[in-house]
């Protein structure tokens, strides 16, 4: 999946659909239009309100496309988790190849592929979304959708444990208590699953990696450019990989009709467009909104699997999936005091600043 919040870090430099179309810078500023009274308007001169209002229904639609795409999983069956990963991945070069053709953007595609900081980064990211597309498909096409909606719900948890680990940071009482309860939940889920929910843990941690080696590399890069990188990074092992289902006759690409054939080929703009919308929410949205936007996914995935999967969930797994809730609960509150508090502190700040 390209749940692709981790396409694109909160505050990166990224580009929204009118922008892929005509060309235009995607960094901004907001500025007051002269005539506006001094009302805030972005550099298309349209009010912050209407910006935020834009955000949002980008960002419902990108989350919302990510929710409902194990419907289209189940559409391509009995096409297997690795050729539709394969077909994915190719069709997606394509279809970013006709984006940068449109745009214009081919000499900064270019220079990402020669700057080793962003390359070497993105060919990163590649094998780590590979990962977790693989584990996702696999997981929606085997019957275990409840699963791998399990393990975006667990990524935010995942994230606070890299901040931890890797980046040294500090965590406050209410995030080591929601950590405290996420194991709880894994070891509940353990006892319900017969072991671990290993779906959901690779999903969690591929896409939590795959989250922060982009937000390292993300202010040097687009979002087009960098999935354009990231597909061509991945095209040849995809591409060997169609060929050999077709030599073993295990392929339906060709095999099941035109409809199913054009299927498989739309999964090129099915991957690019939620990636698109959630760049033009990014960019217009503070990070908190985000942060509650992206709950909005697995939401979708898990209703999904319940009432048109019909998968089994058992009390054990109702009492592990209450306890992960109330985990991202704790972590949203912690958000949203934080960002309240830091924002007084900003004003405190910005009054100061003017007094004589």
């Amino acid at each position: 999946m390209r749940n692709i919040a981790g396409m694109v870090g909160v505050g990166d430099n990224v580009s929204t659909p009118e922008q892929i179309i005509s060309g235009s810078p995607s960094n901004q500023p907001t500025t007051a239009a002269p005539g506006s009274g001094g009302k805030a308007t972005g550099g298309s001169g349209k009010p912050v309100r209407s910006e935020s209002t834009a955000g949002i229904l980008f960002g419902i639609g990108a989350y919302g496309l990510w929710g409902l795409l194990p419907l289209y999983f189940f559409v391509l069956m009995p096409a297997g988790a690795i050729e539709i990963v394969a077909n994915r991945i190719v069709w997606s070069l394509l279809f970013c190849a006709l984006l940068i053709t449109i745009t214009r953007s081919w000499r900064v595609f270019g220079a990402a592929l020669k700057d080793r900081s962003v390359f070497g980064p993105l060919a990163l990211a590649a094998g780590l979304i590979a990962i977790n597309w693989l584990t996702y498909t696999f997981g929606v096409t085997t019957g275990h959708a409840v699963e791998t909606s399990l393990g975006y719900f667990i990524n935010p948890l995942v994230s606070v444990l890299l901040g931890v680990f890797v980046l040294k940071e500090k965590l406050r009482p209410l995030q080591w208590t929601a950590v405290g309860i996420g194991f709880v939940a894994v070891g509940v889920l353990t006892f319900s699953y017969g072991q671990l929910p290993w779906i959901a843990l690779i999903l969690a941690f591929s896409f939590g990696l795959y989250g922060f080696v982009k937000k390292r590399v993300g202010p040097k890069v687009d979002a087009l450019t960098s999935l354009s990188v990231e597909t061509m990074v991945l095209a040849p092992f995809a591409a060997i990989t169609m060929v050999v289902l077709g030599v073993m006759g295990a392929e339906t690409l060709t095999t099941l009709g035109a409809g199913h054939f054009w299927l498989l080929v739309a999964s090129g703009v099915i991957t690019a467009v939620p990636l698109l919308f959630f760049g033009a929410s990014a960019r217009r949205l503070p990070m908190t909104t985000i942060g509650l936007l992206q709950y909005f996914a697995p939401i979708l995935q898990f209703v999904v699997a319940l009432l048109v999967f019909h998968e089994t969930m058992t009390t054990a797994r109702w009492i592990g999936f209450c306890v992960v809730w109330l985990a991202l609960v704790l972590l949203t509150i912690d958000m949203l005091r934080t960002t309240r508090k830091n924002s007084v502190l900003k004003k405190k700040a910005r009054l100061a600043a003017v007094e004589p």
